[in-house]
């Protein structure tokens, strides 16, 4: 190797770490998440699985303000015909109710610690082209964040584990 090459190269593992600091201190969703709990806040204050005890899902958040959530439960019922087009109501229904997802864009304020959603489309259609702001908690690389309030006053939360930046 060259002199050169020799320095380039020292001069990006001196300053790499610290871009990739500041660029986390700049917007720290940016990255990719695993699902690692979709729970529910009861109007009790009782906390519950709401989409199963493992559930699955990740979430990715570009750096230029791009978003996608997937959130699914756990255990899914197939469909007994094996034809997505060719379902029961009751299967049909298991569908929507066993996951929730969205993409769209997405900006951080990380003075008030809230996330400001612009979701284009939804597997829930009430959301698409709407804007949602949600606090958000940030803990090393756990985060998680509280949907809106739903008709029956549970709060889902969910919670998701970076798994990249």
């Amino acid at each position: 190797m060259t002199a050169r090459t020799l320095s380039l190269l020292a001069v990006v593992a001196l300053v790499g770490p610290s871009i990739r600091a500041q660029m986390s201190t700049v917007n720290p969703f940016v990255g990719s998440w695993k699902l690692i709990a979709a729970d529910k806040l009861l109007p009790d204050g009782t906390r519950v699985a709401d989409y199963g005890a493992q559930p699955h899902g990740m979430a990715i958040f570009t750096a230029d303000g791009h978003m996608m959530i997937e959130v699914f439960r756990d255990v899914r019922t197939k469909f007994a015909g094996n034809d997505r087009a060719k379902g029961t109501f009751e299967e049909y229904k298991d569908v929507s109710l066993s996951s929730s997802c969205l993409f769209g864009t997405y900006s951080v304020d990380m003075a008030t610690s809230k996330v400001t959603m612009n979701i284009d489309r939804s597997t829930f259609p009430n959301y698409d082209d709407t804007t949602q702001v949600r606090a958000y908690e940030l803990k090393g690389d756990v985060l998680s964040w509280r949907v809106p309030a739903r008709p029956d006053g549970s709060i889902p939360i969910t919670v998701l584990q970076r798994i990249a930046q």
